[in-house]
């Protein structure tokens, strides 16, 4: 590629030809040397010094540096101090070099030549700085140079009729032309229509004096010079003349270069206030974050059933209350975010880098801990609601049966602590003996009773219920109860055994009623127990099960009806007996059961059999009552959960559609959102029957597999993906909207980047990228400079090596290639026209150049200038220019 500072080859050849003819015509470099060296001084002026005479000042190097650092604003290496030839030598090369780099070639020029004094060579050199500094960036209607600056003139001339410029010595020589640019742009300096082709002499010294006195360009031309010449020096003409150019178009540079500062500063202010934003929503949404999932992770409670339905109550409020307006902070802040970066990139600034710990993806992975901690949260506590309610039923049945088992063993040890048998005759002994005998099996009938007590206060030790002080104290006086009674029935038994001897009748009457009495008593206590106990079902099934067991229980009746007056028969007929000898009735010496005990417990067991009946008929109907709310939720969540998946479907399918504007998208995606909306009623009415879901103790539900919890998630995934979809379109427009692209352009670019991602990630592989670019008419070689070509376009548009390019890079890469943008570099000359070519700037100047506002935004964030040529208040504008467009650290 050609340099940009390379200068027509016709045109270059021509000034070969001139400096030929220059050797034979010393009018002409007469001519030069005062231009040259009126032009110099015009720019060292600027750093307190000038020259006298062009080829002697120069031979040293010094000044020739010093004025390249002047007209270019850049710091040239540290001259040689040194007064020996190879030291003018050494400085002048680093002039030379430094030309050079600014992409001029320089023929014929060498450092001995300058050194020594070679007018012609001195001259030659000064020309070429002039035409790259002076002339080079002179551009009008895509001329630029030497046509560029007769085409100015031409312009500039174009009202006056007895102005005709056609080239840069005859042309100017009547002086008319320097007046009619001077008019064209002062009008108030020169009385144009006093002055006439005839006076040329007094034409050109109009031009010159009014040039130096108003607008401080220095006589560079001899008026007498350019009158007595046949043709004047063109060289010297182009250079006064650029200097006319350079301070006319001054005021409209200043004009653009402040808009231009202006517009920037704009933009950086905005995006400045978009981060603050940021940063404060980030803040919150973390704070609350942090605040929030130590509750969530807390797993205690106060192990009772109230506390923890409480807490349930607590998370239900949390759900529906606290969460959902973070929630939207949530997506309002990525929303945010994601404009922010857009705004970015179309103003050519590198991307926001958040404070640490405060990234979109930080956030993310501290919600995602929020929802982890929540759902681990919700399970624990329906699994803590259901081991309560679990212990609670344990403590009750426990309660029971002790009440039960304390109600026999009273008296128990002291009837068996009693000597009664000592003072009684034969048959009452042995009627104690066989007493004692149904009360051994008594005893051994009630040993399963005192064991399951033992169990159940194990598994509610187990199972660590809040009471269990209690629970284990009252167990231990029962099994230490037990231990005694044990203890105390085999002496009373040892006791009787050696009475036994003595006393030898038996009322074989109450014997048989005390064999029978007994285990029918116990039956009857067994079955008064089952029909009190207590149960827990959680299905129709279950309580059908009970239902049939009980109406089992109830066939044995009869039976034990024959049984009951069988016993009762055998009492009566004791009775009988002795009322046929005329005693009075005796106390049955075998059995502490007696008839009446019989009759009242039998009483009992028929009267709680249809009590029992009632019980399992309202259970039988809570059970029913839980499956019509199954069912209910279930219809509902069947209906609800194909919805949210089929919106979700539809709404990632809209942005793929090609034949759809961006306009149309958003507009769909809109509608989707007011339907969401709409549709939230029934996410409300299957919270509602949820509730009464968990309130029931409901804690499944064959009908459906869809819970509350998944459709939550689905719901709050349908919101989410809808906000996503809409910022994602908006910056779309915004992207394109700014950059001037055309909806047949923006439609290209979606269905060349859509072809190639087959899997519909939104996102490319190099070698899918690389086709993309190809089919939008990229030429990329297949050698290594097209490798390296498209290696560079990779870094562009993925800065962070990630290895795909996202659809916003591509669009960014693909509006960059077609709009302007502005630059560093832009912004930083425009801070220089405005300082006056200086390398600093003063606020005074920015004050009067820029809104106070933008103003006060510079001298704030400007560093103080420290170059050699400082003045009190300089601000350095280069460093601020390029950390405008470096970090985003503002």
């Amino acid at each position: 590629m050609a340099n940009e500072y390379d200068y027509d080859d016709d045109y270059m050849q021509g000034e070969d030809e001139w400096d030929r003819e220059q050797l034979l015509d010393p009018a002409w470099e007469k001519q030069q040397k005062k231009t040259f060296t009126a032009w110099c001084n015009s720019h060292l002026r600027k750093a307190g010094t000038q020259i006298e005479n062009i080829e002697e000042d120069f031979r040293n190097g010094l000044k020739l540096m010093l004025l390249l650092e002047v007209i270019s604003g850049e710091q040239l290496p540290k001259p040689d101090r040194g007064r020996m030839r190879f030291h003018k030598i050494a400085n002048v090369n680093k002039a030379l070099d430094f030309i050079a780099g600014k992409g001029v070639k320089l023929v014929s020029i060498g450092a001995e030549e300058i050194v020594d004094g070679n007018v012609k060579m001195t001259l030659g050199m000064i020309w070429t700085i002039i035409l790259r500094f002076a002339i080079q960036d002179i551009t009008v209607e895509e001329l630029t140079a030497k046509e560029g600056l007769l085409l100015w003139c031409q312009r500039k001339t174009a009202p006056y009729k007895n102005v005709n410029v056609q080239n840069f010595h005859l042309s100017f020589k009547d002086g008319l032309a320097f007046c009619a640019l001077i008019h064209r742009h002062r009008p108030d300096l020169i009385d144009y229509r006093s002055l006439s082709k005839d006076n040329p002499l007094e034409n050109l010294n109009t031009a010159f004096d009014v040039a130096e006195k108003h607008l401080d360009i220095p006589r560079m031309l001899d008026p007498e010079d350019m009158v007595n010449s046949v043709k004047p020096d063109e060289r010297s003409v182009m250079a006064y003349v650029s200097s006319y150019y350079h301070a006319f178009s001054g005021a409209q540079q200043a004009e653009t270069a402040a808009n231009r500062i202006c517009k920037v500063l704009k933009v950086n202010q905005e995006n400045e206030r978009l981060m603050e934003e940021y940063e404060r929503l980030a803040s919150d949404l973390l704070e609350w974050i942090r605040k929030t999932t130590p509750w969530l992770e807390n797993r205690t409670t106060d192990n009772t059933l109230p506390g923890t339905q409480r807490k349930l109550d607590e998370f239900r409020d949390y759900r529906r209350k606290q969460k959902p307006p973070k929630l939207e902070d949530k997506a309002r802040l990525e929303n945010s975010f994601n404009t922010l970066q857009t705004r970015l990139r179309l103003s050519n600034r590198p991307a926001y880098l958040p404070t640490e710990g405060k990234m979109v993806s930080d956030i993310a992975n501290a919600w995602k801990g929020l929802e982890f901690a929540e759902k681990g949260f919700e399970e624990w506590l329906l699994s803590e609601l259901q081991r309560l309610e679990r212990l609670d039923h344990l403590a009750q049945k426990f309660k029971h049966r002790c009440e039960i088992h304390e109600d026999w063993a009273e008296g128990k040890e002291d009837m068996l602590q009693s000597q009664d048998f000592k003072r009684c005759r034969l048959n009452d002994v042995k009627a104690m003996k066989k007493k004692h005998e149904a009360f051994e099996s008594d005893l051994a009938a009630h040993q399963d009773r005192v064991e399951q007590i033992a169990a159940i206060a194990q598994e509610l030790n187990a199972l660590e219920y809040h009471d269990i002080v209690a629970v284990n104290k009252r167990c231990q006086l029962i099994c230490e109860q037990w231990d005694r009674l044990g203890t105390l029935t085999a002496s009373r038994r040892t006791a009787l055994d050696e009475a036994e001897s003595i006393l030898e009748k038996i009322d074989s009457l109450h014997l048989e009623f005390a064999k029978r009495a007994a285990p029918f008593n116990n039956w009857l206590d067994g079955a008064k127990e089952d029909l009190l106990d207590m149960f827990i079902v959680h299905t129709t099934e279950e309580i059908q099960e009970l239902f049939e067991a009980h109406e089992q229980f109830k066939s044995t009746l009869p039976e034990a009806d024959k049984e009951f007056n069988a016993i009762m028969r055998l009492a009566q007929q004791a009775q009988s007996l002795s009322s046929s000898i005329g005693i009075a009735s005796p106390e049955n010496p075998y059995t502490t059961v007696n008839p009446q005990d019989i009759s009242n417990k039998w009483g009992d067991v028929r009267q709680l059999v249809p009590q029992r009946d009632t019980v399992l008929s309202g259970e039988m109907a809570k059970q029913q009552k839980n499956e019509r709310l199954r069912r209910e939720f279930a219809q509902k969540a069947n209906v609800v959960g194909p919805w949210i998946e089929t919106q979700l479907d539809a709404v990632a399918s809209i942005t793929i559609q090609m034949k759809a504007s961006l306009e149309d998208q958003l507009n769909k995606l809109h509608q989707y959102e007011k339907s969401v909306q709409q549709y939230k009623p029934h996410m409300d009415d299957l919270e509602t029957i949820n509730q009464e879901v968990q309130e029931a103790m409901i804690f499944e539900n064959r009908y459906t597999h869809y819970t509350m919890e998944t459709l939550r998630v689905g719901w709050e995934q349908l919101l989410t993906a809808i906000a996503r979809n809409i910022n994602e379109v908006e910056n779309q427009i915004l992207t394109r909207d700014s950059k001037g692209i055309s909806e047949d352009q923006m439609n290209e670019f979606r269905a060349s980047f859509n072809h190639f991602d087959k899997n519909r990630t939104r996102r490319l592989e190099p070698k899918e990228f690389k086709a993309c670019l190809v089919s939008l008419g990229y030429n990329i070689r297949e050698d290594k400079q097209g490798d390296a070509d498209f290696q560079r376009i990779m870094s562009i548009v993925d800065p962070n090596h990630s290895g795909y390019v996202t659809f916003e890079s591509f669009l960014d890469f693909m509006t960059r290639e077609t709009a302007d943008t502005d630059t560093a570099e832009q912004v930083m000359q425009s801070f220089k026209i405005l300082a006056g070519d200086k390398p600093f700037i003063t606020a005074q100047i920015l004050r009067q150049e820029l809104p106070p506002d933008q103003a006060e935004y510079c001298i704030q964030r400007m560093a103080p200038y420290s170059g050699r040529d400082s003045v009190p208040g300089a601000l350095d504008y280069m460093s601020f220019s390029t950390a405008l467009y470096g970090e985003s650290d503002l």
